[in-house]
């Protein structure tokens, strides 16, 4: 009883957009507590998804790093000019809490981006927590990242016009890459687009939400301590996170390459998003901040045509195209 008035207090302050994405199998989903099991039944769906949506489009395999097995890239062009001209590419890293999901969930986001900004998408299949712990998953990344440079001309795209993004996890990815690349010093990226980013991994569990209804559906406290010692290897919270594996934990964030960080009020990463934001920026990152009121996590994916979340996409692209204008 109990639950089903935190959920009714709650749904009143979500966004009339997107109201119906919080169907009642949606509501009982969320309160769900994620379990070994139920991921692995979780990722066999993902597994079915990604046969289905993934059929015909072109994939292929790099070498990991270090003697790790090999990566799989999706390759998503729908580029007009790309045979007259370099044009720029994005490093897609999928969400799935670090644990599941797969890049096909969003391969109709990437066709239009590709589409629109005349650019090369390459989404990576990394490998997942917990039986691939960090750092593999960054190292998968890295891995793209080092064969888009190595491979520009043969892709047809320019080297200085890369920028990576993510959703959700895979935005925590993406920010943890865009660290290493600045540390390591050997492939610049121009651009990051961090869709409300999973980069807290005390948020949770030694940290909580003010407010009840903040990250109260989809994704819940319980699934992100899951989803982060899963990664880590260590309990999320505690005082032993692996170096570089937790975005927000990194002291010095200055050099990154620009950003665009986008959040709903009622998303459980909405806080953490916010100061992450706000740190770049003090570092001297140029940094633009979306929030959406009244909006939960994943709402531009349950309900990608939504007028809300249609303007929060119009949103990330705007910024990236600014970012691949050639006068940068």
């Amino acid at each position: 009883m109990n639950s089903r008035l935190n959920d009714r207090n709650a749904l009143a302050a979500v966004h009339a957009d997107l109201k119906s994405g919080l169907s009642l199998p949606v509501r009982l989903m969320s309160r769900r507590k994620l379990t070994a099991k139920s991921v692995r039944r979780t990722r066999w769906i993902d597994g079915v998804v990604q046969r289905i949506v993934g059929r015909g489009t072109p994939s292929r395999r790099i070498p990991g790093r270090a003697g790790a097995p090999d990566v799989r890239l999706w390759v998503l062009d729908c580029r007009t000019h790309k045979a007259t001209q370099p044009t720029p590419a994005v490093l897609h890293i999928h969400g799935g809490g670090y644990i599941g999901s797969s890049a096909a969930f969003m391969f109709k986001t990437l066709r239009q981006l590709s589409s629109e900004l005349d650019c090369l998408v390459v989404s990576v299949d990394y490998r997942l927590a917990p039986e691939t712990p960090y750092p593999g998953s960054l190292e998968d990344n890295y891995a793209a990242l080092a064969w888009l440079h190595a491979n520009a001309n043969a892709l047809g795209i320019d080297p200085a016009r890369i920028a990576v993004m993510g959703e959700s996890a895979g935005g925590g990815h993406a920010a943890a890459l865009a660290i290493a690349a600045r540390d390591r010093g050997e492939y610049p990226l121009a651009f990051q687009v961090l869709i409300y980013p999973m980069l807290d991994d005390r948020t949770g569990s030694t940290r909580m939400p003010a407010s009840p209804d903040v990250g109260r559906f989809i994704w819940t406290a319980p699934s992100n301590v899951l989803g982060w010692s899963s990664l880590l290897g260590v309990p999320a919270g505690g005082a032993f996170a692996p170096a570089g594996a937790v975005p927000a934990r990194v002291e010095d964030l200055s050099g990154l390459a620009p950003a665009w960080i986008g959040v709903g009020s009622l998303d459980l990463f909405h806080d953490e998003d916010v100061a992450y934001a706000e740190r770049l920026q003090a570092a001297g990152v140029p940094t633009v901040l979306e929030q959406v009121d009244g909006a939960y996590h994943g709402f531009d994916i349950l309900l990608r045509d939504a007028p809300v979340s249609k303007a929060f996409t119009h949103s990330w692209m705007s910024a990236l195209s600014g970012a691949f204008a050639p006068s940068r």
